[in-house]
């Protein structure tokens, strides 16, 4: 949805920043600047140089809850026996970036529940300082991950709830464009 939403707010005549783990995608509108940042790590640094000179910031996508307390220098060999890699958690980037939002900004993130998912989203929106959650469905044939389609609902601060059918998610990412410009304008 990542490259989708920037490529929507580029349509719009946005300045686009988009910062992206690894993938082959590529932006397609000139007006996107993109950052690749291969680690959890790398992306929080980056996203924290960046945010506090956006008006919108969209949060689509987390990194790794966890990342490897030790990280190997060369190729670990197999044969040695059992391995045990201990986790650390990393940073919650939301959060930490909810903590020093501006007023004038607005912040969009994402869910993706199982269960009671608009009181989860509620509980995300209230705890990361978002102004908005996009509720993924995962219930749904054709929604969620690995398709060109999505259906979401969208819970603003205000708790209004606006629930969409599955579409291509291109249009998605203009619905969520058209509602976040419509929240900035009536701030």
């Amino acid at each position: 949805m990542g490259f989708a939403i920037a490529e929507a707010y580029a349509e719009r005549g946005a300045d686009v920043t988009l910062v992206s783990g690894p993938t082959s995608l590529q932006p397609i509108n000139r007006n996107i600047e993109i950052h690749r940042v291969a680690s959890a790590a790398e992306m929080y640094e980056t996203c924290l140089s960046l945010a506090g000179n956006a008006d919108i910031v969209v949060f689509s996508a987390a990194v790794a809850d966890f990342t490897p307390e030790i990280q190997a220098a060369q190729k670990i060999k197999s044969g040695g026996g059992a391995l045990t890699i201990r986790l650390k958690p990393t940073v919650d980037i939301a959060a930490e970036l909810g903590k020093n939002k501006r007023a004038d900004q607005l912040f969009v993130g994402f869910a993706l529940e199982t269960q009671e998912g608009v009181k989860h989203a509620r509980g995300k929106l209230e705890r990361k300082n978002f102004d908005m959650v996009v509720l993924n469905s995962l219930e749904d044939k054709g929604a969620g991950f690995g398709t060109e389609t999505n259906k979401v609902t969208m819970i603003d601060k205000s708790g209004n709830i606006d629930t969409f059918e599955l579409k291509l998610k291109t249009e998605v990412a203009r619905d969520i464009v058209d509602k976040t410009i419509k929240m900035l304008n009536d701030a």
